[in-house]
């Protein structure tokens, strides 16, 4: 039933349009956790622990009107807890698998235990006083499903060429903005939908999810388009022309003739047999130790390690920074924290929710869609002038290929690997500019001027993952791409353990103060510019290898 690579080739647009959809709404919609926390508790997850006198079981309507407390409270963020876990800690063993494997069992795999999580959830309703422990197990399946989809998704953009980053850049931004999913959802069960049905359709939905991959997802991973030609697999084959080629058919088997006839000149007589096949004759394989020792990867290690630090501190710390900034400090600031607290003389979007309300709830929700808006374009940056480029030379044949295109474009060629290394450096810089700026307005005691930073805060989050997806597809070999990806994730995660003995020194000796910490910050992200200045010296270490050649 899985199709071959060629015919994956041919349907690449219908995949990775579904891919976005995909992971918009069903990978990480873990981060839409406190819409979901509100549902769970409407419907009596954990209320048990509750006593009676904190509520009514009376039937109001349709629905059942459960007490609440601070005990239900925790049980529930303890399963959220172990569930995010899995989102984020699960990524190096999935990349292992990934690399191994292929994409598709594991999105088979996803799509399935995300149905599950769905339809154990629908059950658990219908008797939520003995079934609430199942809450674990959905929010530990539907983390892990989260990952299985978003990080399978991020090898199709090699089917895309030049547009490869775009495309990478466009997965993420969808994977980061589907925290709006469950304040979507959560529009609906307000609307007086039974959250049974919901999650119901949910789970008939995420089963699109399986067939969709199991008729179009090839068995084999996506090679980069380094290691294979993805337009000789197309139709035209050979040099005959069937019919009448114009626009972009007509230069791709142009392009695919004259390189064929560039590595090899039979003679007609030898006919269409005589041409290469349409896949590039196998490289000498990179081991993994390779790549994971490459500076290029360790100097990644440290400059993620520090964005995500930055931008879970402020995260976490954010409602008490706010709060601080409100009350001036005071020591006795009770009427200041509730003002923060009901919102008062604090502008959209930062009004932060009431007091047993998480964080991510409320209305600065829809900010999340920035990341699917802004993040096309640092995969712009990174595929910028890819198509002008030509093969670095290898050997004699792809020297007179090369030789043959730059003679076309300009009397000094423009090779692939130095302008891919450009690119990067571009995307880092920006991005640690906008880190930086993101610090600054930090530091600045403006409730307006905190705008513009929840806007930088949310570009750079989404910015910062692409520009690393793009640097490790064109610098490290295909294969390599789940494993690096899953170490550089589940390393950034440790170091943004951190946050916490941060955010206790900022509400314990300093007092609710956190303009030293966001200092420290500052400071430390600096030295996110030393990845960027590692590739400009190693660009220009190729440079001169490719101008030897």
């Amino acid at each position: 039933m899985a199709p071959a690579l060629a015919q994956a080739y041919r349907r690449r647009w219908w995949m990775a349009g579904t891919a976005a959809l995909e992971n918009l709404f069903f990978s990480a919609v873990l981060l839409g956790w406190g819409s979901l926390l509100i549902m769970l508790k409407r419907e009596g997850f954990y209320s048990s622990l509750c006593p009676a006198e904190n509520g009514t079981n009376a039937t109001q309507g349709e629905r059942q009107h459960w007490p609440s407390c601070d005990q239900q409270d925790e049980m529930l963020n303890l399963g959220f807890t172990v569930g995010s876990f899995l989102l984020s800690a699960t990524t190096l063993p999935l990349g292992i698998l990934m690399d191994r494997f292929g994409p598709r069992p594991l999105r088979m795999v996803g799509s399935a235990c995300f149905t599950a999580s769905c339809t154990l959830v629908a059950v658990a309703t219908q008797d939520t006083e003995a079934l609430s422990p199942l809450i674990f197990l959905v929010l530990s399946l539907n983390g892990f499903a989260g990952i299985c989809l978003t990080f399978t998704s991020l090898t199709l953009p090699n089917m895309f060429g030049n547009l490869r980053s775009t495309f990478m850049a466009l997965m993420i931004g969808s994977y980061a903005s589907s925290a709006i999913t469950f304040p979507g959802i959560k529009l609906i069960y307000d609307a007086g939908v039974p959250f049974v049905v919901i999650m119901s359709t949910w789970a008939g939905l995420a089963c699109l999810i399986f067939l969709n991959c199991a008729l179009n997802w090839p068995r084999e991973p996506f090679p980069a388009p380094e290691e294979v030609d993805y337009a000789r697999m197309m139709k035209p084959t050979g040099l005959g022309l069937g019919h009448k080629l114009t626009g972009d058919r007509f230069s791709i088997h142009a392009r695919v003739v004259g390189q064929r006839l560039s590595q090899r000149a039979p003679s007609l007589e030898d006919g269409a047999g005589a041409f290469l096949p349409a896949q590039q004759p196998p490289e000498k394989s990179v081991p993994l130790r390779k790549s994971l020792c490459a500076p290029i990867f360790l100097w990644s290690l440290l400059t993620m390690g520090i964005t995500q630090l930055r931008i879970i501190f402020y995260m976490a710390a954010m409602n008490k920074m706010l709060e601080f900034l409100v009350t001036g400090g005071q020591a006795h600031g009770e009427r200041g924290a509730r003002r923060v607290a009901r919102g008062g003389r604090v502008p959209w979007p930062l009004t932060p929710p009431p007091p047993q309300r998480p964080a991510s709830c409320g209305r600065r929700r829809p900010r999340q869609l920035l990341c699917l808006l802004t993040c096309p374009l640092i995969g712009y940056i990174l595929d910028w002038r890819i198509r002008d480029c030509v093969d670095a030379p290898a050997g004699p044949a792809a020297g007179g290929r090369a030789r043959g295109r730059a003679a076309a474009m300009s009397t000094k060629p423009r090779y692939c690997r130095t302008q891919k290394l450009s690119n990067a450096i571009n995307a880092f810089t920006l991005t640690n500019l906008l880190l930086v700026g993101f610090g600054i307005t930090c530091l600045v005691d403006s409730l307006h001027l905190q705008f513009v930073t929840f806007v930088l805060h949310t570009i750079v989050r989404g910015f910062f993952h692409s520009a690393c997806g793009g640097l490790y597809a064109a610098v490290f070999p295909s294969g390599h791409f789940g494993t690096l990806t899953g170490l550089q994730s589940l390393v950034s995660a440790v170091v943004a353990l951190l946050q916490q003995p941060l955010f206790m020194a900022m509400v314990g000796p300093l007092r609710g103060e956190p303009f030293w910490v966001n200092l420290g910050l500052l400071l430390l992200s600096l030295l996110g510019f030393l990845l960027p200045a590692y590739l400009f010296c190693y660009r220009a270490r190729v440079h001169r290898e490719l101008a030897s050649a």
